[in-house]
């Protein structure tokens, strides 16, 4: 099959791409893009290989130990060419790579799991037991002597306890508490931060001043006998209670694993809630197959062994394709630009579409059509366009400009920039869009919280004239509801009893779904405990809502007009005949007050609205992100950015048990 020029041109800037950032990584010590996109650009590349063969070139990545010596460190020729390992991002990959193992070996392999530590690799070569020479790894044939920067780090011995020549394969890393130390530091000093922990290690070891390295919390952990002059375990697990005896610093968190399942619940295991009780940093963990006569018959590719392969967490950051970019209309209004992504695996999920927020995001980041772009999860659950990767853009791609006009908006579907704003707005409201997300909104979880009443559900209603604005549901009847395809009596009795259940509303979750712009979940909360009611709060002045604390002027204007037009005044009387509305009470002392909470990841029981909401009832404020002010966080499954600031700062985080013991449930 003949390849496509395309693809061509494709393979050929990843090569150029991942070429150069490895080489700012591993020779400068710089990351301008994460790990982790690097190896989304490095799969991508692997991945159009594989399909086409013909495309691999021998300087490729994939097909050269990554590195390089500096020029001012001495140079050392490994006795034993070095290697790094070849990485798997899925289940697939796993299975994959069994078989292979399997066809080559000639049978079932078990396997060693260790975990891969975020760090820089050493090569220690001991003659007579007396550490000798300490090396990077370069390029796999020259490494970099660093042996007076390793001579620092208590933890490597100098002596063994016998006479014995042996190189051993290792990685040196820096405490995620050392780099918050380090970091600190370097900020007051006026010097650049390190990006990350193998930033921070790398730099530290390949520096001509052992000083520097000595004033760092370097460790190492050895994992790997690359020649020795003595017999030794002929399997992988008990090799590493062999280095362990001759007192080296073995990871103890190793495992020996009998099947694939095994290896899953291993990875698991460490992706989640494990990694982070450690206290350095973790991007994956190593198979290696146990029998060492299993090694030697599998043996290595150019630049990897055939028997170990590195098993990657699920990114916090990727690359990928921008195709298109479409505008999406708010409840309010508000136009937001959207990007169509080619679907992509990131932080445990597949995602198809990120925000792009305003139109001076999209001109500040250069973002275009067609470009290649680094993908994140903000928040821990909002796709988010993190920056462009320029050296993939393709030739041609056009400036991005905000329309003028939309479908999505009302009248003759103009649209304006908000004046002093960076958003944009259709001139007249109230088009079909828009109203859909008001009634979604308004009957959503953080609102009403009428269950069944969900985003599709709220369209149907409104295509068959049954619902147009908020009242208007609780006039629904289960004779109606019987009459749209997919509602049957069970369904529809269910609906119908969830939009009773929701006549009885506290304040707080009214405010939310009506919508009032800049009243979200917190303001909302501060409004209804502070005037009580919904005629208290239609009386208030702009001048009385904007003194309340944390409220401010804009959004006491914000609510004062909304209170001031008569159409709401009008829908408000008409909710007024369904609706039983009760105080929200702020306590007087609970068992959060003064205390500054954070929710991230999925809980076991309590979605994040609901725990919020328990945070204010007890006297606490919810917080959106982690700052040296928050009082603890809370941590569920997949817990991502804020779980590792909240650890670099030294903030508490506790499980959902934990915080529902501090509220006396």
């Amino acid at each position: 099959m003949k390849v496509q020029k395309e693809v061509i041109k494709r393979a050929k800037q990843l090569r150029d791409a991942i070429t150069k950032y490895r080489t700012l990584q591993h020779v400068e010590d710089i990351s301008p893009i994460s790990p982790e996109a690097l190896d989304s650009l490095k799969y991508e590349l692997a991945t159009l290989e594989e399909q086409y063969p013909e495309l691999v070139t021998r300087d490729s990545p994939t097909q050269v130990v990554a590195g390089a010596s500096v020029p001012f460190l001495k140079k050392v020729r490994h006795a034993v060419p070095q290697w790094s390992f070849n990485d798997a991002f899925t289940e697939d990959d796993i299975r994959a790579f069994d078989e292979r193992v399997r066809k080559v070996s000639g049978g079932a392999q078990t396997y060693d799991l260790e975990l891969k530590i975020d760090g820089l690799k050493i090569i220690l070569t001991y003659e007579k037991g007396i550490l000798v020479t300490a090396a990077t790894r370069g390029d796999g044939v020259i490494g970099e002597d660093v042996t007076h920067n390793i001579r620092t780090i208590t933890s490597v011995p100098k002596k063994l306890p016998r006479p014995l020549d042996i190189v051993i394969e290792g990685e040196v890393y820096l405490t995620r508490s050392g780099l918050k130390k380090l970091n600190a530091e370097r900020e007051k000093k006026g010097e650049p931060l390190f990006a990350n922990p193998r930033n921070a290690a790398a730099g530290s070891i390949r520096q001509l001043d052992p000083a520097i390295a000595a004033e760092r919390p370097l460790e190492v952990f050895i994992y790997d006998t690359a020649q020795t002059s003595e017999s030794f375990p002929r399997e992988q697990s008990k090799e590493l209670e062999y280095l362990s005896k001759l007192g080296f610093p073995v990871n103890p968190e190793h495992q020996h694993a009998d099947s694939l399942d095994e290896v899953f619940a291993y990875w698991q295991k460490w992706q989640g809630k494990a990694r982070g009780k450690l206290d350095y940093q973790l991007d994956g963990v190593v198979l290696k197959v146990e029998s060492h006569t299993a090694q030697e018959t599998l043996g290595y590719t150019g630049k990897a062994p055939r028997f170990a392969i590195a098993y990657k967490f699920p990114p916090e950051q990727v690359q990928t394709i921008l195709e298109d970019i479409v505008l999406q209309v708010g409840r309010t209004g508000k136009l937001t630009p959207v990007a169509h992504l080619r679907p992509v695996a990131v932080a445990g999920s597949t995602v198809a579409r990120a925000t792009l927020h305003n139109e001076d995001f999209i001109k500040e980041k250069d973002v275009r059509i067609g470009d290649t772009v680094i993908l994140q999860k903000a928040g821990d659950v909002i796709p988010e366009v993190v920056s462009v990767i320029m050296e993939l853009r393709p030739k041609g791609a056009k400036v991005w400009k905000f329309p003028t006009h939309s479908s999505l908006c009302g009248g003759d579907g103009s649209i304006e920039r908000v004046p002093g704003e960076a958003a944009h707005r259709c001139k007249v409201s109230g088009s079909f869009e828009q109203q859909s997300r008001k009634l979604a909104h308004f009957a959503g979880k953080s609102a009403l919280d009428i269950a069944g009443m969900g985003k599709e559900t709220v369209r149907l209603l409104m295509e068959h004239n049954l619902i147009s604005d908020f009242d208007d549901m609780f006039e629904l009847t289960k004779d109606e509801l019987l009459t749209l395809e997919g509602f049957e009596e069970t369904k529809a009795a269910k609906l119908i009893a969830a939009v009773k259940d929701a006549a009885t509303v506290p304040l707080d979750r009214l405010l939310i779904g009506l919508g009032i712009f800049h009243v979200g979940e917190e303001n909302a909360y501060l409004l209804a405990t502070c005037l009580g009611t919904l005629a208290a709060l239609g009386k208030a002045s702009e001048e009385t809502l904007s003194n309340i604390d944390g409220i401010g002027p804009i959004i006491g204007k914000s609510v004062a007009d909304w209170f001031k037009s008569a159409n709401n005044r009008a829908l408000l009387a008409r909710l007024g005949k369904h609706l039983k509305v009760f105080k929200v009470v702020a306590p007087s002392k609970g068992p959060l007050t003064g205390q500054t909470v954070v929710i991230t990841g999925t809980l076991p029981t309590l979605l994040r609205e609901e725990a919020e909401a328990r945070v204010r009832r007890a006297g606490g404020k919810a917080a959106a992100s982690v700052s040296a002010k928050t009082s603890f966080v809370v941590a569920g499954d997949n817990p991502g950015s804020k779980f590792d600031k909240a650890k670099q700062l030294g903030v508490q985080v506790i499980s959902e048990a934990e915080f529902l013991k501090k509220l006396g449930a």
